[in-house]
């Protein structure tokens, strides 16, 4: 059962636009093919969509100022992670909740390019909820 909140309209053109995507190219691609075909899907729907968002991570006052890349920030509310993976790992699912716990995100969607059906590789996670949701 999905929560109701305030995004679900978003992730829901989100996945819509990756079918979009997935549909002109199947599976096979890398990731690196998807994230930007992906991008211009959303912003052709009209959506404010930033790319490759760097990810600053301090410890014990070590700054490291791009220790990580977010794939896709859509409309400064939901983080998109593209995968082209044989098969979703609980490690990605970790690294998305990990995305969306500390950038203060309500909701996250990891995107896995390498189904027969994209809908199979699709996993919503929220923030504050230990769970992950199949849509």
């Amino acid at each position: 059962m999905l929560l109701h909140l305030p995004t679900n309209h978003l992730t829901e053109q989100i996945i819509g636009c990756g079918m979009e995507v997935h549909r002109e190219f199947g599976p096979g691609l890398l990731e690196s093919t998807y994230a930007p075909c992906l991008a211009y899907e959303l912003q052709n729907a009209g959506l404010n969509v930033t790319t490759e968002v760097p990810w600053a991570v301090n410890c014990k006052g070590l700054q490291i100022q791009c220790a990580y890349r977010l794939d896709l920030v859509v409309d400064d509310q939901v983080v998109v992670e593209v995968k082209a993976v044989n098969g979703l790992l609980p490690i990605h699912t970790a690294q998305l909740l990990t995305y969306v716990r500390l950038g203060g995100y309500q909701v996250g969607l990891l995107l896995s390019f390498n189904s027969v059906l994209l809908r199979d590789g699709i996993v919503r996670v929220i923030n504050g909820h230990f769970r992950e949701e199949r849509t």
